[in-house]
C-alpha cells in the first residue's frame, strides 16, 4: 500500500543471483533499528515528561515543579515530537507529495496538532499541555511500528533461505584437475564437481556418478531423491555420499533458483482482488477519519467545551482511525503465503488466482507426467520363440533402441540395468516414424516396433485382456518373431490419495488426454475419477475447459506439456506440474515444483487458509473501529478514552493482524 511504501518495502529486487545470493534489504533492517532505536530513546525521555505533567503531578497529589521546569518540560517534549515523531512526519510530507494521504498524514496531523497547542499554552495561551499524551501517543505508535516491519521482515525469511541455498564457490573441472570458481564465472556447458555433502552449485545433468540428492528446501520433497547420469540436478539441492559431475546447464540468472526467487517477488509485489479492495477501504477511512477528526473538534466547540478538551478528542479520534492494521492485513498475509509456498514447492504467479483457488469445483487433470509417472515401466516379457529367452528378448530390444531417446527405449534401459544385462552396441541403426528401429547386434538383423512393424512382418499375435491398456513393443531377429515386451504408464500412488482429497472437499476430478478410450476408462476407473475425456487433441482442451466454465464450473487445469499450455491459461486457475516444459510453467498461474498431485491438494487448502486469514485481518482492522471511534468522540456519557489509550488499542489491532498473519506457517507443511 502506498501509505506503508516508504517504510515497508521489502528490496528483494537487490537480489544478487549469481554470486552469494544474499537478501540485500538491508534499508529495511536500517528502518527496523531506526524505529527501535527512537521507541527507546522516546521511551526514557517519556518518563520526566510524566513527572513534570501537572495533571500526573495532580494525580499523585505531588508538586515537583522548580525555576524553568516548564521549558524543561517543553525541551524534552520536542525532542520526542521531532525525532520520535520524526517518520510520521517525514510520512506525511512523502503522502502529501505523492497526493495520497493516509496512516502517516493522520498521525502527522494528531501529534502535531497536540505538540503545537502545548507550546502556545506553555509561552502563555490559556489551557493544559498535551506534552504527556503526545509522549505516550508517540512511545506507542514506535513500538507498534517497530514490532510490525519486525513481522513483515520475517515474511522475508522464508525467501531469503531460498537464496542462501545457493553456494558460492564450485569446483570446475578441467581434463584431470578440478580449481574453485565464483559461481558467478560459471558457463554453460562447463563441468563441475560435486562432493558428497555439497550443495550443487547450478542446475545441470549428470555426465557420471549417482547420489541422493535432498531437494527438500526447493520443490518441498522431504525423501532424498535418487540421481544418476543424464538425470537433472538443481543449484542448491544438497548432495548425498556420492561423487557426481555435472555438466551445466543453468547458472546466475537462468537457474532454476534464481527463476524461483523471481517468481515469488513478482507475486509478492501483485495486488489482489482483496488486497485492492483493503486499499480502497484504508483511503477511506484515511478521509473518514480527517473528516469526524475535525468534526469533533468542531462540535465540542459549539457545544461550549475548551480548546484542550476539543483538541483531546479530535487527536483521539484521528489516531484510533489510522488504517494502519487495515494496511498491513492483506500485503502480510500474502508476503508470508507466497514465500511460504515456495519453500513448499508451491509457485504462486498470480496472487488472484490462488486466493480464487478456494473456488475450484472442478479439477481437470492432464494424465502423462501429472496422475502417471510419465515414464513407461515395463509390466511383461513375454518370449515367443523357443531358442530365445526373456533375457535374450530384453537384451536384443534394448540393444536396438539404445541409439533413440524415446521413453520406450528409456523404459528398456532401467530394465536392462535392474537385471544388470550387458547391452552389446548396435550398428547401422535406423528409425522409421511409427513403425520402429533397426539395426545389427552381434551381426544379426534385430527391428524393434509397435503393430505397423508386426503388419510389415505379415506376423500376428493373439489379443489380450489388456490390449490397449499396454503398449507392446515386438522384436525380431533375423526375420523370426522373438517375443514382444509391454509398457504401462503406471499411476502415481499419491494420485488415490489426492483423488479421494478432493472428492471429501466436493471437488470433482477429471481426466483430459489425448490418450485412447480404453486407456482413459482405464486410469479413471483406477483412481474414481468422476469423467474423462480421451483423444482430445491440443487445441481442443481448450474448448473442453470453456465448455466446463460455460457450466458454472470453476475449473482448475493441471498439466505439464507444451499442448496444455491454452488450456492452462483458459483455465480459472491454471496449475502447472513442476517437471513439465517451461512452456507449461509460463502459462500458468501457479507450479508445483514437485509432480505430486497431492500437491494440488495442499495448494487447496492453503488457498483457503490464506483467504481465511485475509478475512480475519479485515474484519479485525475495520471492526475495532466500530467499538472504539464512538468512545474517542466522548459523546457517549461516562465512556471516554485517552490518546495514548486510543493509540495503544489501534497498535493492537495492527499486532494483532501481523501475528494472525504468521500463523499460517502452520498451515502448510512438508510431507
Amino acid at each position: 500500500m502506498k501509505q506503508h511504501e516508504h517504510h515497508k518495502e521489502m528490496d528483494h529486487s537487490k537480489m544478487d543471483h549469481s554470486g552469494h545470493g544474499e537478501m540485500k534489504h538491508n534499508h529495511h533492517e536500517m528502518m527496523i533499528q531506526d524505529f527501535k532505536r527512537r521507541f527507546w530513546v522516546s521511551m526514557i525521555l517519556t518518563l520526566p515528561i510524566l513527572a513534570l505533567s501537572p495533571m500526573i503531578q495532580g494525580m499523585l497529589g505531588v508538586e515537583w515543579e522548580f525555576p524553568g521546569s516548564n521549558y524543561v518540560f517543553f525541551g524534552l517534549a520536542s525532542i520526542v515530537y521531532f525525532y520520535g515523531g520524526w517518520p510520521f512526519l517525514s510520512g506525511l510530507i512523502s503522502e502529501l507529495k505523492s497526493k495520497s494521504i493516509g496512516m502517516m498524514t493522520l498521525i502527522a496531523v494528531a501529534i502535531s496538532a497536540a505538540y503545537f497547542y502545548s507550546v502556545a499554552v506553555i509561552f502563555g495561551f490559556e489551557g493544559q499541555t498535551f506534552f504527556w499524551e503526545l509522549a505516550t501517543l508517540i512511545d506507542v505508535m514506535l513500538i507498534g511500528h517497530w514490532l510490525e516491519m519486525r513481522s513483515i521482515l520475517g515474511a522475508s525469511k522464508a525467501l531469503e533461505a531460498l537464496a542462501e541455498l545457493m553456494p558460492n564457490e564450485a569446483n570446475l573441472v578441467e581434463g584431470s584437475q578440478t580449481r574453485k570458481v565464483n559461481i558467478g564465472d560459471l558457463k554453460e556447458e562447463d563441468i563441475i564437481l560435486i562432493r558428497p555433502g555439497e550443495k550443487v552449485p547450478a542446475d545441470g545433468i549428470i555426465v557420471e556418478g549417482e547420489s541422493d540428492l535432498n531437494e527438500s528446501m526447493l520443490t518441498g520433497e522431504s525423501k532424498p531423491v535418487t540421481k544418476t547420469v543424464n538425470e537433472e540436478v538443481i543449484g542448491g539441492a544438497i548432495n548425498g555420499n556420492g561423487v557426481i559431475k555435472v555438466r551445466v546447464k543453468g547458472s546466475g540468472e537462468e537457474g532454476y533458483l534464481s527463476k524461483v526467487i523471481d517468481m515469488v517477488q513478482t507475486a509478492q509485489k501483485q495486488k489482489s482482488k482483496t488486497q485492492r479492495l483493503a486499499d480502497t477501504a484504508a483511503k477511506w477511512l484515511t478521509i473518514v477519519a480527517l473528516v469526524l477528526g475535525f468534526g469533533t473538534f468542531f462540535t465540542w466547540l459549539a457545544l461550549g467545551e475548551n480548546l484542550a478538551f476539543s483538541m483531546e478528542r479530535m487527536v483521539t479520534v484521528m489516531v484510533i482511525c489510522c488504517p494502519h492494521a487495515l494496511g498491513l492485513a492483506i500485503p502480510l498475509v500474502a508476503s508470508i503465503s507466497t514465500s511460504i509456498s515456495a519453500q513448499n514447492g508451491l509457485l504462486i504467479r498470480n496472487r488472484t488466482a490462488f486466493e480464487s483457488s478456494r473456488k475450484i469445483s472442478t479439477i481437470v487433470f492432464d494424465k502423462t507426467g501429472t496422475l502417471t509417472k510419465g515414464s513407461h515401466e515395463i509390466t511383461r516379457m513375454v518370449s515367443l520363440h523357443s531358442d530365445y529367452t526373456e533375457t535374450d528378448l530384453l537384451t536384443y530390444a534394448a540393444a536396438v533402441e539404445s541409439p533413440s531417446e524415446h521413453h520406450i527405449a528409456k523404459g528398456l534401459a532401467r530394465k536392462a540395468k535392474e537385471k544388470q544385462l550387458d547391452i552389446p552396441s548396435v550398428t547401422d541403426f535406423k528409425y522409421t516414424a511409427g513403425v520402429g528401429v533397426s539395426g545389427k547386434v552381434n551381426d544379426k538383423e534385430v527391428h524393434a516396433g509397435g503393430h505397423l512393424l508386426l503388419e510389415q512382418m505379415n506376423k500376428t499375435v493373439e489379443k489380450d485382456e489388456n490390449e490397449g491398456i499396454e503398449t507392446k513393443i515386438f522384436t525380431f531377429v533375423d526375420g523370426e518373431l522373438i517375443g514382444f515386451i509391454t509398457f504401462a504408464d503406471e499411476i502415481r500412488e499419491s494420485s488415490f490419495d489426492a483423488i479421494k482429497t478432493l472428492h471429501n472437499h466436493n471437488i470433482k476430478a477429471s481426466l483430459l488426454t489425448g490418450d485412447n478410450e480404453i486407456v482413459a476408462k482405464d486410469v479413471a476407473a483406477k483412481l474414481g475419477l468422476d469423467d474423462y475425456m480421451s483423444e482430445v487433441l491440443p487445441d481442443q482442451k481448450l474448448e473442453k475447459i470453456k465448455e466446463l466454465q460455460a457450466q458454472d464450473e470453476f475449473v482448475a487445469m493441471v498439466g505439464d506439456g507444451v499442448n496444455d499450455a491454452p488450456a492452462l491459461a483458459q483455465a480459472d486457475v491454471g496449475i502447472a506440474i513442476g517437471s513439465g516444459t517451461d512452456v507449461a510453467a509460463e502459462t500458468a498461474d501457479i507450479v508445483l515444483m514437485d509432480s505430486n498431485p497431492k500437491d494440488i491438494v495442499n495448494l487447496i487448502l492453503f488457498g483457503k487458509a490464506t483467504y481465511k486469514k485475509m478475512v480475519q485481518n479485515l474484519v479485525w482492522a475495520t471492526g475495532y473501529n466500530v467499538i472504539a471511534l464512538p468512545l474517542a468522540t466522548g459523546f457517549i456519557p461516562g465512556l471516554m478514552i485517552s490518546p495514548a489509550f486510543g493509540a495503544a488499542l489501534m497498535s493492537v489491532s495492527t499486532i494483532v493482524c501481523a501475528l494472525n498473519a504468521q500463523l499460517l506457517r502452520r498451515k502448510i507443511g512438508r510431507r
